[in-house]
């Protein structure tokens, strides 16, 4: 007996699409389930001006498969030298949907993030002036904070802070990973909004870890122990209106993650959808998904729903293709290890 799931098409409000050879293989993996997504500006060199978000935006247009319908969502890379008259300026002309903060050093192209918030204190002004949505990434780099509590810390030492400094600031608290993440989240007001990607809500740090090192699971800010991923898929379900899908989905060749020392990411966007449905039927929440996947995140940045729907189909169990290939290598997508029962089929 088949069962289906009808819902408005989910958008994914944290993507990398990298460029290249790259970009033209990963995009048409979000763009079949997806209509929009923020996208994330750590390229090398970074996307910081709106000139480089107006080529960049260019360039994935011109990948998307024929007949696509899909929106990228485009982002500057804050650094100590934004200029705020440029980001209010890409913002209201529309080009720009958010500005992403990456602690200097914190995850993946971040070298040229921020080391000292006071010197960007203007641009957050200026933002919080113009509405524009600050887009964090929540991690302390300090080499003596355990990898485990940056997340934890940077609520405390760094976002806190700036949100007090700063109160008309709308944030949106990136891939979090952590039941105190969670808790703030809830008390924060209607300013702060959060994401939580798919593979947080299904793994933990043991399945990095148990049985030898499993390199496609590694990614940062890192898997947590299990009662974090319990809060996490607590919050998802609930029905809280500020917390939203960003997969996060993050693509890197094979070679690249099983390597000495391999790069920081999960490739999830081939799946992303059936895997929700599975841990939101496990839930016993599959009516919220569709406020998840397709409502909150519009709600928190300003724009209206999408009109068209998606259809997931519950039957025999989904074969997960191991990668896809792209000029640069293949890349391999993610799995979490249990069956999946659902599959979008339009």
């Amino acid at each position: 007996m088949t069962q289906t799931l009808t819902l408005r098409r989910p958008d994914d409000w944290h993507l990398h699409l990298r460029d290249g050879a790259m970009l033209r293989a990963v995009l048409p993996e979000s763009a079949r389930d997806f209509a929009r997504a923020i996208i994330m500006p750590n390229l090398v060199p970074p996307v910081v001006t709106a000139a480089d978000a107006t080529a960049y935006r260019e360039r994935i247009l011109a990948a998307l498969p024929e007949g696509a319908s899909f929106t990228p969502l485009m982002t500057l890379y804050l650094t100590e030298a934004t200029d705020p008259a440029d980001v209010v300026a890409a913002h209201a002309s529309g080009l720009i949907a958010a500005v992403k903060l990456y602690p200097a050093g914190a995850t993946t192209n971040s070298a040229s993030g921020v080391r000292d918030m006071d010197r960007v204190q203007p641009v957050f002004e200026a933002m919080a002036e113009a509405g524009i949505p600050l887009c964090v990434h929540g991690e302390v780099t300090r080499a003596e904070i355990d990898i485990f509590d940056r997340e934890a810390v940077f609520i405390e030492e760094v976002l806190d802070p700036i949100r007090r400094r700063t109160p008309g600031l709308r944030v949106v608290m990136e891939h979090i990973t952590t039941a105190d993440a969670c808790a703030y989240l809830r008390q924060g007001g209607d300013n702060l909004g959060a994401t939580i990607t798919t593979h947080h809500l299904m793994i933990n740090r043991n399945h990095i870890l148990v049985g030898g090192i499993k390199p496609h699971y590694y990614c940062l800010p890192v898997a947590k122990r299990e009662r974090h991923r319990e809060a996490l898929v607590e919050l998802a379900t609930s029905g809280f209106e500020r917390v939203f899908l960003g997969t996060d989905s993050a693509p890197h060749t094979q070679a690249s993650k099983e390597s000495a020392c391999g790069c920081a990411g999960v490739f999830s966007a081939s799946v992303t959808m059936p895997c929700l449905a599975q841990v939101f039927e496990a839930a016993g929440a599959l009516d919220r998904l569709e406020a998840f996947a397709s409502l909150n995140g519009p709600a928190f940045y300003r724009m209206a729903p999408n009109e068209a729907r998606i259809t997931l189909e519950k039957g025999e169990a989904l074969v997960i293709p191991p990668r896809i290939d792209t000029e640069d290598g293949p890349v391999v997508i993610f799995d979490p290890g249990t069956e999946i029962l659902w599959r979008v089929t339009g």
